[in-house]
């Protein structure tokens, strides 16, 4: 579903990633670890297509994003790709249902139809009751899986996270992990996890190593 072969990416004379080969699986949980340095953000920023490497190629899907013009590149990461930060990145103005249904009226759905699926997915996440709330009146974990709904809002091929549990305390990073797993088994969603907590990248079914910008296992 996803394939990278020889990425390489430099910022000047410092070279981040070395000739990055990796594959991943309809429906598979790959985490990505390393020391702080080694790659893994850069990795991840050009797998989700907010960054482009200078050397190598990369496939979403069959598609090569790199070779669209910028607005195709646009249309094709809100429709294909999700992204789950470490700090949830929600609009502060703007409430949970709105924040969920922003990807889906940036594609150009209607409102009515955007809020509908945005409320079945905060059902999901057992945040119906939160949908009116603005992101400062939610907890860190409520404010967290608002932000995976809003991922999963256009029903992505990919989900990439980058230390989506780092702010989280130990009950809701482990409730946080659950719920991934959760998803692949009833949608079939793909994720990406770069991450510190080794509990969840050995959860994951498989775990790729990156040391000075190469992966190592």
């Amino acid at each position: 579903m996803l394939k990278a072969n020889g990425i390489r990416k430099s910022y000047g004379s410092l070279e981040i990633l070395k000739g990055i080969d990796l594959e991943i699986r309809q429906s598979e949980i790959v985490s990505i670890v390393g020391s702080s340095g080694a790659g893994k953000t850069t990795l991840l920023q050009i797998l989700g297509t907010l960054d482009k490497p200078d050397a190598g190629e990369l496939t979403i899907d069959g598609t090569n994003p790199f070779k669209l013009s910028s607005s195709e590149l646009s249309g094709f990461r809100n429709r294909s790709i999700g992204f789950i930060f470490q700090f949830h990145q929600l609009l502060p103005e703007f409430t949970a249902l709105e924040n969920v249904c922003l990807p889906a009226l940036i594609g150009g759905q209607d409102m009515r139809t955007s809020q509908e699926r945005a409320m079945k997915l905060l059902d999901k996440l057992n945040l119906h009751n939160r949908a009116g709330h603005r992101p400062s009146e939610l907890s860190g974990g409520e404010q967290q899986r608002v932000a995976v709904c809003r991922a999963l809002m256009n029903q992505p091929k990919v989900i990439f996270a980058d230390e989506p549990s780092g702010n989280l305390d130990t009950a809701n990073s482990e409730e946080l992990h659950k719920l991934f797993f959760d998803l692949r088994d009833e949608f079939g969603q793909t994720f990406v996890i770069v991450t510190h907590n080794e509990t969840l990248a050995g959860m994951a079914d498989r775990k790729v190593v990156i040391r000075d910008g190469v992966i190592v296992a």
